[in-house]
């Protein structure tokens, strides 16, 4: 019988989306092939804790997504740079606990999407799923994200960026002017929609500043598009390819954390979106385009807009997007003919080969 490869995923997190991580491990676990794969799970607690767990037994109320959380026994660990791929140790020993062969972080938001972790697991040596540290760094950044979009060429949507320590706030008025109204404000580094306003009016404006600089010294306004939202997967490392394109339809003024992951019915899934062909096509390059310019490798999901006048724009994109059983990325590929259980098997592939590249070009 062959030996199984032994995966470490990685879920919780220090951010704001430590449940929604929650959710999406147990999705990916329940999608693994055991035949295949041999996992164990690795919970980072809010307190910034690792501890192991089996993945049978890592999560309390794993039905309830508004009191999910990881369970409070578990062996804490380190990670320990140093040898061939680095190791996990018992935080009160010296010992190895766990051998792995690839890590699949299911971290969402800062401290796991932005590039911390991935360049911890860099310097171990453990090969991961998604994107490595520049790819996550540069997608978690709404500011850096969106000029170097505008750099290579692809629309988005006009913006200005606000820094707290450094800028004069600028008035309703004078973004109004610039951006039109309504508008959006948004934590420059966060994603699942945490932290983000839509400001119809002067009144609106302090508030919604006021609540994403809870969560970011860096904010980026920006304009409203008028247009259907239109999700893309996308899967690869050097020749990536994108699945059908999906629509979201929000049932409240925009597409919120509450309607991503706790309300099913926060939003209609439209999957495949109805697009005509050359829509479809032109959503499919630009999504292409969007993660080989933002430097991404292995997975991620491209948000974008269509206009009524046939305008695509791209919105964001998510280096490690949702894995929760209403989330578009599994179930845009589910459609395009890759079932959840072989997308987790090639993301893993995908990121042994990129291992075994970067060793090759090391040596």
């Amino acid at each position: 019988m062959m030996e199984r490869i032994r995966v470490g995923v990685l879920c919780g997190g220090r951010s704001g989306e430590h449940e929604v991580s929650l959710q999406s491990a147990r999705n990916v676990l329940a999608a693994m092939d055991r035949r295949k794969y041999e996992p164990v799970v690795i919970g980072i607690h809010k307190s910034g804790e690792w501890h192991l767990y089996p993945p049978e037994a890592f999560l309390l109320h794993e039905d309830d997504p508004g009191r999910i959380r990881l369970a409070e026994s578990g062996e804490a660990l380190a990670v320990v740079p140093g040898g061939k791929s680095g190791a996990l140790v018992r935080v009160r020993g010296s010992e190895a606990v766990a051998d792995l062969d690839v890590i699949f972080p299911v971290l969402h938001g800062p401290f796991g999407e932005d590039g911390t972790v991935q360049g911890l697991l860099r310097l171990t040596g453990l090969p991961f799923v998604g994107a490595g540290v520049l790819g996550s760094a540069v997608g978690m950044d709404k500011d850096v994200m969106k000029r170097l979009l505008r750099d290579a060429g692809i629309p988005t949507a006009s913006f200005l960026v606000l820094h707290w320590e450094r800028d004069e706030m600028p008035d309703f008025a004078g973004v109004s002017r610039q951006l039109g109204c309504p508008f959006f404000v948004k934590p420059a580094n966060y994603g699942s929609s945490i932290g983000i306003s839509r400001v119809e009016g002067p009144d609106d404006y302090p508030r919604a500043l006021a609540e994403a600089f809870r969560y970011d010294h860096k904010v980026v306004v920006e304009s409203l598009v008028r247009g259907r939202e239109i999700e893309c997967s996308v899967l690869g490392n050097e020749d990536p390819v994108a699945s059908v394109p999906g629509e979201v339809v929000p049932k409240r003024t925009f597409y919120s954390y509450e309607a991503k992951y706790l309300d099913e019915d926060g939003a209609d899934l439209k999957i495949p979106a109805d697009l005509p062909e050359h829509l479809t096509d032109r959503v499919r390059k630009l999504a292409v385009r969007a993660f080989q310019a933002l430097c991404c490798e292995g997975m991620a999901r491209v948000d974008a807009f269509v206009t009524p006048e046939e305008e695509v724009l791209v919105n964001e994109i998510n280096t490690i997007p949702g894995f929760t059983k209403i989330s578009m990325y599994p179930m845009l590929w589910e459609e395009s003919g890759i079932p959840y259980g072989e997308l987790i098997h090639r993301l893993i592939r995908l990121a042994l080969e990129r291992h075994e590249r970067d060793k090759m070009k090391a040596n």
